[in-house]
C-alpha cells in the first residue's frame, strides 16, 4: 500500500505535526520519524544510525497492507541537536534522546517507539507496526 511522506524542519514542527494529527487514519497506520538534518553537499545525514535506518525503515513501512501517514522531522544540524535543551528533547510528548526514532502515533498518542540504537533493527519495526 502507499507509503505517504510529510517532512517537517524543527522551525515548522509544530504546524506539521498539528496537520499530522488532525489526518483521519482509518485504515492508516501513522509514524513518526525524527532525524539528522542532512548535509547539502553529500545528501546524507550528520548522523551515522539516521544513514543506517532510513531505507530499512522506508522498506518495511512501504511492504505495510495498509496505508502508512510518516512525518518525517529533522531535528537540525549537530549543534543543535547536540543543545540538551533542544525543543524535542524536553519535550514532554516526545522525549527523544536520540536520533533516529520512530514512533507508532494512534488513539492520539504515542502507541510505541524505536529508539536510535535499534531503529535499524526489521523485526523491531515489523513488531511497531503490528501493534
Amino acid at each position: 500500500m502507499p507509503l505517504k511522506v510529510e517532512d517537517a524542519t524543527l522551525a515548522d514542527f509544530g504546524d506539521a505535526f498539528e496537520n499530522f494529527k488532525a489526518v483521519n487514519s482509518g485504515n492508516q497506520m501513522k509514524f513518526l520519524l525524527f532525524l539528522a538534518d542532512k548535509d547539502p553537499s553529500t545528501s546524507l545525514s550528520w548522523c551515522p544510525d539516521c544513514n543506517v535506518a532510513e531505507p530499512v525503515i522506508y522498506k518495511m513501512l512501504g511492504a505495510s497492507e495498509k496505508d502508512v501517514l510518516l512525518l518525517r522531522a529533522y531535528v537540525g544540524d549537530r549543534p543543535t541537536w547536540r543543545n540538551p535543551s533542544h525543543p524535542l528533547r524536553i519535550d514532554n510528548l516526545f522525549k527523544l534522546k536520540g536520533v533516529p526514532t520512530l514512533i507508532r502515533w494512534e488513539n492520539e498518542g504515542v502507541a510505541n517507539r524505536l529508539e536510535d540504537h535499534e531503529a535499524h533493527i526489521e523485526s523491531k519495526i515489523e513488531a511497531l507496526m503490528s501493534i
